[in-house]
């Protein structure tokens, strides 16, 4: 007999998810427009995108500690206290001039941005029921794209028209909403014993921290360099008045937003993790139709929509995954090794192919930035054998998969 469909809809989902959309929200309009900024203090185009680089060194060390602190002393307070120090942070980059202000910044704010969404990843396997992990999850994704549809446009915009101080006085006030919003999260629950303050992750998190940071390094520049090739190629707007410079970063969100509502339509089946080889190079098809298609913002516009659905199931999947197999104490460590695997990979890629971005477009002109965007194509590719891997591994050693089989 089918086990009953539980509830998803419930105020407490609804809150996680809000926080997590405010958080995409404020965070999408600071990532395209610092290094914009950082060009304004006199910065190379390859040395713009080292911001993202220092951030997610933060971000991906941080994550293995806030983990681990938010399962010890509660995921709630772990949000709260990250969610009002990004605001803080953000704050202090209105007052800054100087270039290496911004970096000197840029490895506490990921840091606490690190703790802010490991512990409301750990917090969600809390409000979701166990039977609907992958459906749950998909429909959560939805907020964090939304964020990145409307994030990269309203940034930019802002930038374009008032000038980053302002900007991020916004911001910082939004990450002290969000601080204030995670009061009402749902009570941490009580522990019993003494936690390790640091715990190193298992085995069985080695295969998806892998296939996360070989996304990642492909992801790592297109957050940093999507709009500046835009900029530097002077893309028309669309029906002669939207701008078309976060063409990338809007279309890649709205593809993840396609992507989650077909799936929750279709569904996942009892082996959701069977899509992931195929959601892999979904993410690749998109990669490899930015780096050799003809064309401008058009171009953009089709490789993001391509790349952003297979790019956000692998999140989807690789979380749920995650979930079947960690208990629920230790879920914020895990989570924070997968987020450390994944922003080392964002900052690995923003350096490694930002450089090659930049010497290419130093030679080329231009054209240059289609190499980052092949080199990015070839580091996902490397993700395809690791996720077929890791579906067979699944299979063969997840009770609740074998039961499925049977």
């Amino acid at each position: 007999m089918p086990e009953p469909q539980a509830r998803l809809l419930t105020r407490d989902f609804a809150l996680v998810s809000f926080i997590t959309f405010l958080t995409f929200f404020a965070a999408f309009q600071l990532f395209p427009t610092v290094p914009l900024q950082l060009r304004n203090l006199g910065a190379s185009l390859a040395e713009s995108g080292r911001f993202m680089t220092v951030f997610t060194a933060g971000s991906s060390t941080g994550a293995l500690f806030t983990g681990p602190l938010g399962d010890r002393v509660g995921q709630r307070r772990t949000v709260v206290a990250c969610a009002l120090g990004c605001g803080l942070i953000l704050g202090a980059y209105a007052l800054l001039r100087v270039r290496w202000g911004f970096y000197l910044l840029a490895y506490p704010h990921g840091v606490v941005w690190s703790g802010l969404l490991t512990g409301t990843m750990a917090i969600l396997g809390r409000v979701l029921p166990e039977n609907r992990r992958a459906d749950g999850l998909s429909l959560y994704g939805l907020a964090s794209p939304l964020g990145v549809v409307l994030g990269p446009a309203v940034g930019l915009a802002w930038f374009g028209r008032h000038g980053f101080p302002p900007m991020v006085v916004a911001l910082a006030a939004a990450f002290l909403g969000v601080g204030l919003l995670a009061t009402s999260l749902p009570a941490d629950p009580p522990h019993t014993g003494t936690m390790p303050f640091f715990r190193w992750p298992g085995r069985e998190l080695l295969l998806p921290a892998a296939i996360f940071m070989a996304l990642a390094l492909g992801y790592g520049a297109l957050s940093s360099y999507s709009a500046q090739e835009a900029l530097a190629r002077a893309f028309p707007p669309l029906l002669g008045r939207l701008p078309t410079t976060s063409a990338f970063l809007s279309c890649m969100a709205l593809g993840m937003l396609l992507m989650r509502l077909a799936m929750i339509r279709v569904g996942f089946g009892r082996t959701p993790l069977r899509l992931l080889p195929a959601m892999v190079w979904t993410a690749a098809a998109g990669l490899a139709l930015l780096a050799f298609l003809p064309g401008g913002a058009a171009r953009h516009g089709i490789a993001a929509l391509i790349y952003g659905g297979g790019y956000s199931m692998i999140h989807t999947l690789l979380n749920t995954h995650v979930l079947e197999t960690t208990p629920a104490d230790r879920r914020g460590a895990a989570f924070g090794a997968t987020l450390f695997a994944f922003d080392s990979g964002i900052g690995l890629g923003s350096f490694a192919i930002g450089d090659l971005i930049g010497w290419s477009c130093g030679r080329w002109g231009d054209p240059g930035f289609r190499m980052g965007w092949a080199a990015a194509l070839l580091l996902v590719l490397a993700a395809v054998p690791l996720a077929r891997r890791l579906q067979r591994v699944s299979e063969k050693h997840c009770p609740r998969l074998q039961m499925a089989r049977k």
